[in-house]
């Protein structure tokens, strides 16, 4: 059922998207793992139809938001809005009402925006008029982001970059898989191909069996030996943080759980370390200047490789 699941949500996946597998698993980690994903590409790349297959193989609701820089709270967690007919205020939900949210271009949004979002990341809840109302479960924002521009955009704060479990890189495909997409689209693009793969009842059984996933304290104190060694590189000027820590251990559980095992190993860890700390180190800049420093995600490669992981 665990390796099934993955398959099964790649194959449905693969019918309208070429070449994304990699990016669809690690979607299948992060919605398991009740986490959120920052999906990053130039345009075109197919982020936002890899939000709207993957949401449909789950038999999830799907809504997409466009943010732009004058979007206002409202137009993403609703509000109260007067009825002339009941002469009463009633509440009208915003997108952000749904079980996976695509949040196009993220870092168009004002800060405002952006605030309104983070406590629907975090307490799976908005406030509206001083009222809490809380979201439909599982919730997981699929935000987007194009890493070329520079006008018009809020660089996303750190508090914000932290609340994404995974960072996901769509990068140009490959010359084969290119001709494939061409080919793919010489006709017109069907998402009524994509079938679901698992009902709701079953998607709820999931996320219970991942949360039973074991981790051993050696484990644990290997996910601390990594923090600790990105906090003392040099190169680095903001390490991990125990947030990170925690959303490693939850993709790893959900990870294993997919590879059909009931703990967690190094392997597990070592797959999601990337994905998770790309997008919460930050490199030093005085470092950068001298080029001395490389790729980030190469660096995270390097300070695992110097932390003995237990046997």
């Amino acid at each position: 059922m665990e390796t099934d699941l993955r398959s099964n949500v790649i194959e449905e996946v693969r019918k309208v998207v070429v070449g994304r597998e990699e990016e669809t698993g690690l979607l299948l980690v992060s919605l398991l793992a009740r986490g959120h994903a920052l999906l990053e590409g130039v345009p075109g790349v197919s982020k936002t139809m890899l939000a709207k297959a993957f949401s449909k193989c789950l038999g999830l609701g799907f809504k997409r938001a466009q943010f732009t820089p004058d979007m206002l709270p409202l137009d993403i967690i609703g509000g109260l809005i007067f009825n002339m007919k009941s002469r009463e205020f009633e509440l009208r939900k915003g997108p952000v009402f749904t079980n996976i949210l695509l949040a196009d271009e993220i870092n168009r949004a004002p800060p405002k925006v952006q605030s309104a979002l983070l406590e629907a990341m975090q307490e799976l809840q908005v406030t509206i008029e001083g009222r809490s109302e809380l979201l439909p479960v599982p919730f997981m924002v699929m935000a987007t982001q194009n890493p070329l521009e520079f006008q018009g955009v809020y660089p996303l704060p750190e508090g914000e970059l932290d609340r994404f479990m995974v960072k996901i890189k769509l990068p140009y495909p490959s010359k084969l898989v290119e001709s494939a997409i061409i080919k793919r689209n010489l006709s017109p693009m069907d998402l009524d191909a994509v079938q679901q793969v698992v009902s709701q009842p079953e998607l709820m059984e999931i996320f219970s069996r991942v949360e039973e996933v074991k981790v051993s304290d050696e484990i644990l104190d290997y996910l601390a030996s990594i923090a600790q060694e990105t906090r003392s590189d040099q190169r680095v000027s903001l390490g991990a943080s125990p947030r990170a820590l925690v959303h490693l251990v939850h993709s790893s559980r959900a990870n294993a759980y997919l590879d059909g095992r009931s703990f967690v190993v190094p392997d597990d860890v070592k797959r999601m370390l990337v994905h998770v700390l790309t997008h919460r180190l930050k490199l030093d800049q005085s470092q950068i200047l001298r080029g001395s420093t490389p790729d980030v995600d190469v660096l995270i490669r390097e300070v695992v490789e110097r932390v003995k992981p237990p046997r």
